[in-house]
């Protein structure tokens, strides 16, 4: 199936597998996915990324993390921001605060995909893609 916005494709399958507890999911490969697969396993919400190629196809295989016996899932809930109908762009003064610190925003900037908190730091804005919680 072709998705005209893979990262919301992307958000939804993370979603759905946590819903199921399943341990892994998998994702269409795009340097967007990656780069944010990549922050959300330096930020702790997942295990670990692998790459998988089904012929001509290219997937990202996403370990999910859990914690306790009963295997609550880390990530609570994800939020597509900026959707390709509605751009949603934060200078560096501006830009979001999740729960007030508890939760991720995932920034496109000019150098890269990155964590509000990074781009906080290295004073750039950009373009809010999700919340992570």
């Amino acid at each position: 199936m072709a998705a005209n916005d893979t990262i919301a494709d992307m958000l939804t399958r993370i979603r759905n597998a946590n819903l199921a507890r399943h341990q892994t999911t998998q994702v269409p490969a795009t340097k967007m996915t990656r780069s944010i697969a990549k922050v959300l396993r330096e930020e702790g919400f997942i295990a670990e990324i692998e790459e998988a190629e089904e012929g001509v196809k290219h997937n990202l295989v996403i370990s999910l993390k859990y914690k306790g016996k009963n295997r609550q899932p880390l990530i609570t809930a994800l939020k597509r921001v900026s959707k390709p109908g509605l751009r949603v762009y934060s200078n560096r003064k501006e830009l979001p605060r999740v729960l007030g610190g508890i939760g991720i925003a995932i920034i496109s900037t000019s150098s890269g995909i990155m964590t509000d908190r990074e781009a906080r730091r290295q004073n750039l804005g950009g373009e809010v893609l999700c919340y992570v919680w």
